[in-house]
């Protein structure tokens, strides 16, 4: 396997390509060339030789690992395309499988919803890896014996979580408070906050400034429609996401500035 230019792949008997967001242009590919990912259709899927060998990281020059130990959601959110990509959660692969680096980013999307899952954390603890789910953990599933667990895992990143909707509000807030106690750490976590309605958004950033959490504000695009999301949803995450602005003015303040400026 190599990494190739598209004009390049008459060497090859077949090449593979990915597009993971629908919005994005892609260039004319040769036929020879197989297209997949989220960003132009929900079902079409490597073979699995390809889907479990390990990356050659070489390609990329990473100095980190990249995989994927479960696949699919219990959830069905209606903005994520997961459940209808992915199905149920499912076993995918054990760390050993992909992790050539003692620094590993995990994309799975619900780990701690599967018995596999949580036995990979496990393993991780054991092989003293340092990873990053960067899809997020869900909050509901933290109970006691879970924060006692992710208490033991190293973390490259702070512990990321998700408060998409005020009824996220109460199991984020006893997600941190028992991390916390079991000294997870780093201990300002960072939660993802997706905005819609902005008076909706701002009662739940409000909410986790005051349990001392990192949000990440990110505007609602339709995947289905590939409408962009309003010029205030992106004011109002440029507010959230810009720390230095976010810590000393307030969101009233700062979208009084901005619609007076356009």
């Amino acid at each position: 396997m190599q990494l190739t230019a598209p004009d390049k792949i008459k060497d090859f008997e077949r090449g593979f390509a990915s597009k993971v967001f629908s919005f994005t242009t892609m260039q004319q590919l040769p036929d020879k060339i197989v297209i997949g990912g989220s960003g132009v259709d929900l079902k079409t899927q490597l073979p699995d030789e390809i889907e479990h060998i390990c990356p050659d990281y070489s390609l990329y020059g990473l100095d980190y690992s990249l995989g994927f130990l479960t696949r699919g959601c219990i959830r069905k959110c209606a903005w994520c395309i997961v459940p209808e990509k992915e199905g149920k959660i499912k076993a995918h692969a054990d760390i050993t499988e992909f992790a050539r680096h003692r620094d590993v980013v995990l994309m799975d999307n619900n780990v701690l919803a599967c018995e596999h899952g949580v036995r990979q954390l496990e393993k991780i603890a054991e092989m003293n890896l340092k990873v990053d789910f960067n899809q997020g953990l869900d909050a509901r599933l933290i109970d006691d014996t879970a924060a006692r667990l992710l208490a033991k895992v190293k973390w490259l990143k702070p512990i990321r979580l998700a408060c998409d909707s005020q009824a996220m509000m109460a199991p984020v807030q006893r997600a941190v408070g028992l991390l916390r106690w079991h000294n997870a750490t780093p201990r300002a976590y960072f939660v993802y906050v997706l905005v819609k309605d902005i008076q909706d958004a701002l009662e739940r950033i409000r909410f986790l400034k005051m349990l001392n959490v990192e949000p990440f504000a990110q505007p609602y695009r339709d995947f289905r429609t590939n409408s962009e999301p309003g010029k205030e949803q992106k004011a109002f995450a440029r507010w959230v996401n810009h720390k230095a602005i976010f810590k000393s003015v307030l969101w009233e303040e700062y979208n009084s500035n901005v619609t007076r400026n356009l």
